[in-house]
């Protein structure tokens, strides 16, 4: 039986965005790609980072577990409440939280801003404006999916802000010594902020945390250059289970 693995897409997207991925990924794995909340047709539930933890490890269940931004900050918080349902843990261009508080209530403040221009301006708005930032400048327009993009609602991105945005989440640090489950830690060789922290992380975590940086790719390295991204995951997704030890990646801070 092929393992699991599940994969929770990041703000704005839905479980659709793994489609480009998916005839790589689907012959070798059960895939579970679920809505997370707030978004596709979980634009109606209103979770935080702890209740929709809780609600995506109900659906997808043991296996290998692969988040990108905002879907990495949530399968960082599976592994952390149910360690038993995460066999490996992959953490694509993801943050562990702010741990410094004047930046946090600033990063608040920014997705309350966020929440209200959706509210006010709608959803296509909203995402011209959200692709248009730095952090997508590498994305070409026909790899973003805005199809899969435009089945979510203002509704429930604005919550999504609101209860699960990065202002909203506590940090973490403190706690990634608790993962025993091989991690590893991937960003875009160009997006200079979170491979400095996919660096942080691996360290925090400890030894069985590798880093692997996708060359040529920003932020959405797995949108941008599918075929290095899973030059540098799958090696790691398909260890066999017993093996306990995580590959270290190209690069390790």
């Amino acid at each position: 039986m092929a393992p699991r693995l599940a994969l929770l897409h990041g703000f704005t997207q839905t479980g659709r965005s793994w489609a480009p991925l998916l005839p790589a990924l689907a012959t070798r794995f059960d895939v579970c790609t679920p809505d997370i909340p707030g978004h596709g047709a979980r634009a109606a539930v209103r979770a935080g980072m702890w209740e929709a933890a809780d609600l995506l490890s109900g659906e997808c269940g043991a296996g290998r577990w692969l988040g990108y931004s905002m879907g990495g900050r949530l399968a960082l918080h599976v592994a952390l409440t149910r360690p038993a349902l995460v066999e490996r843990l992959v953490l694509v261009g993801a943050t562990v939280g702010l741990d410094d508080s004047a930046a946090r209530a600033e990063r608040r403040r920014a997705d309350e801003e966020g929440a209200a221009r959706l509210e006010r301006d709608g959803l296509d708005a909203f995402l011209a404006e959200w692709l248009a930032g730095p952090l997508f400048a590498s994305l070409d327009p026909t790899a973003a999916g805005m199809e899969a993009r435009r089945e979510n609602t203002a509704a429930g991105l604005a919550a999504s802000l609101r209860l699960a945005g990065t202002g909203a989440q506590e940090p973490l640090w403190d706690r990634l010594g608790q993962l025993a489950m091989p991690v590893l830690c991937v960003a875009g060789e160009r997006d200079e902020r979170f491979a400095a922290l996919a660096g942080r992380m691996a360290a925090s975590i400890g030894p069985n945390a590798g880093v692997a940086l996708v060359p040529g790719a920003g932020h959405a390295a797995h949108l941008e250059r599918p075929d290095a991204f899973l030059a540098a995951v799958l090696p790691f997704l398909l260890v066999p289970s017993r093996e306990v030890t995580a590959p270290a990646g190209p690069s390790r801070e």
